[in-house]
């Protein structure tokens, strides 16, 4: 009888051990999809601010990302020109300019000669506001988006929620089925939307609205973060090549925000990004994402890199301390994800829409090559050559995304041969200090451009959208003013940007091969089990077991 009893005894040991064990297995056993993506994209951000700020960074932000998640070190842009829009598009579709037609912020549209708006749209109204800040709505854009790919696996019982300062930086990753795109309005402060998504917003985004969130932060002040002299990875902090804020004197901290309208400014400080953050957050949970069995999706994009970087340049204490607080932010999201799904439940991915040039002022001061083009006076003086060959200065009908757009009529009329077009507008623009060439994009094959730099003015070019003719210029020269910098070309300064994923399913791995912005959504929808988006031309990016 004891003997009998030790042996039940044994057996109701093993039996709770194995299940114990059998249970622990059960828990570490991955998800067959994440409860929530998040796609992160910081506007403008370089591939080397990931490493050039990264002693001062935190442990739990950017690093994290870098340390725990997959790191594509040498992940570029393949098209031009380089803008928020297109960039944000193409995270997103998978795709280029050529196939989703987002060719820029701005474009002609060449079949009516019409300017164009990327996201405007006449046929909806604004929620949330007065004005016509959100006469937005993606139908500009010829894809679907690895947004709505998740959502029609899904049977649309999944949300997509996206969120940015700009209408452009949260209407095109929310793709044509989400559940909410939100943007900010400066008139009053307010995140709004349009009839496209809502006839109202919901009530937590007015309770949002109604907390001023905005004015509080602009009332602080921009200071630095830490001791100004700290900053050693910047250039000083009051050079003749830097823009200035509103009714500043100088480029200099502390910067007192006290401009016409602050509620404006607030985009070109660190509490632009701040602010995003916050409504995003308050999104996860009044949207309750992640709660319903499903997969859903929230896209950020982080604006106010872009508004400070422009105005101040790469080498500015701005922009130092504008990335040091977005780390900030950036791990209260990665701590906000932990408390509520764990990181085994997210999929987080971070890039950027385009990355930067150096401030040409910047560079001269420092004996490097660089210059702002005189873009107006190489058109004036393309104008008056058209003039004095053809008889007519009103073959430029618009210039847009470094391109000229010709009038197409008036050359049938006047039966103008396109090459001796072509070579008139040539010779005039290279009279002009930093012009390089000037490309005919319907003939880029027989251009002088080296293959890899055909391939990108070719995925860049939509014969509906894009110009006749793009003006390219020499490294580290662009179209611009006498302070600041900003971006387009399709050099690696503007299409190197970071790439990583983090959370679900991914491992620590540098992954130091080639890959392309076209590939995040193809990737995505690899490992969601959805169909790529409409026009994806990605490859799936592998990953360590």
């Amino acid at each position: 009888m004891k003997k009998t009893t030790q042996v039940f005894a044994y057996l109701i040991i093993s039996l709770l051990s194995f299940s114990t064990t059998w249970a622990q297995n059960k828990s570490k056993t991955l998800a067959k999809r994440p409860a929530l993506v998040v796609g992160i994209v910081v506007d403008q951000m370089r591939y080397d601010y990931l490493y050039k700020y990264q002693d001062r960074y935190s442990d739990n932000g950017f690093k994290r990302l870098m340390r725990e998640g997959l790191n594509c070190q040498d992940n570029h842009y393949n098209y031009a020109p380089t803008v928020t829009a297109a960039g944000h598009a193409s995270v997103y579709t998978g795709t280029v300019p050529a196939v989703h037609g987002i060719v820029g912020n701005d474009w002609t549209d060449v079949a009516t000669g019409k300017k164009v708006y990327c996201t405007e749209d006449s046929t909806v109204t604004t929620v949330g506001t007065t004005g016509k800040t959100g006469f937005m709505s993606p139908k500009n854009l010829w894809t679907s988006t690895i947004t709505d790919q998740l959502r029609i696996s899904q049977n649309f019982r999944s949300k997509t929620i996206a969120i940015a300062l700009k209408d452009r930086g949260a209407i095109l990753p929310g793709g044509h089925t989400a559940n909410g795109s939100y943007w900010y309005d400066s008139k009053e402060g307010r995140w709004i939307t349009s009839t496209f998504y809502m006839k109202e917003l919901p009530s937590w985004v007015q309770k949002f609205n109604a907390e001023e969130k905005a004015l509080k932060y602009v009332k602080q002040g921009w200071n630095t973060l830490y001791p100004i002299d700290t900053y050693v990875q910047s250039a000083e902090d009051n050079l003749p090549f830097e823009g200035k804020l509103p009714s500043e004197k100088t480029p200099t901290f502390p910067h007192a925000l006290e401009g016409p309208n602050p509620l404006e400014i607030i985009r070109s400080t660190p509490y632009g990004n701040s602010i995003t953050k916050d409504f995003a957050l308050k999104a996860i949970e009044e949207e309750k994402l992640g709660q319903n069995n499903n997969t859903d999706f929230l896209a950020v994009s982080f604006s106010s890199t872009d508004y400070v970087g422009h105005a101040f340049g790469p080498q500015s204490i701005e922009l130092e301390d504008t990335y040091l607080r977005l780390d900030r932010d950036i791990a209260e999201i990665l701590s906000y994800l932990d408390k509520q799904f764990g990181k085994d439940r997210v999929l987080v991915f971070l890039t950027a829409d385009h990355a930067v040039a150096e401030v040409p002022g910047y560079l001269q001061s420092k004996k490097m090559p660089g210059g702002v083009f005189e873009a107006n006076k190489a058109l004036t003086e393309a104008k008056s050559a058209l003039q004095k060959e053809f008889g007519s200065d009103k073959l430029i009908i618009g210039s847009e995304n470094s391109q000229l757009y010709i009038d197409h009529s008036l050359v049938e009329k006047l039966a103008i041969n396109r090459k001796k077009l072509h070579q008139v507008i040539l010779a005039a623009y290279s009279k002009i200090e930093g012009t390089s060439t000037i490309i005919d994009m319907q003939d880029v094959a027989n251009s002088t451009l080296i293959q890899p730099y055909k391939d990108l003015v070719t995925n860049g070019y939509n014969p509906a959208r894009s110009g006749d003719f793009m003006i390219l210029l020499k490294p580290q020269w662009f179209m611009g003013g006498k302070t600041g910098t900003t971006h387009s070309t399709l050099y690696a300064y503007d299409t190197h940007v970071p790439l990583l994923f983090y959370g679900w399913k991914v491992k620590p791995q540098e992954l130091s091969s080639r890959t392309s912005i076209s590939d995040i959504s193809t990737t995505l929808a690899n490992w969601l089990g959805c169909m790529e988006p409409s026009g994806s031309i990605g490859k799936i990016i592998p990953i360590a077991k």
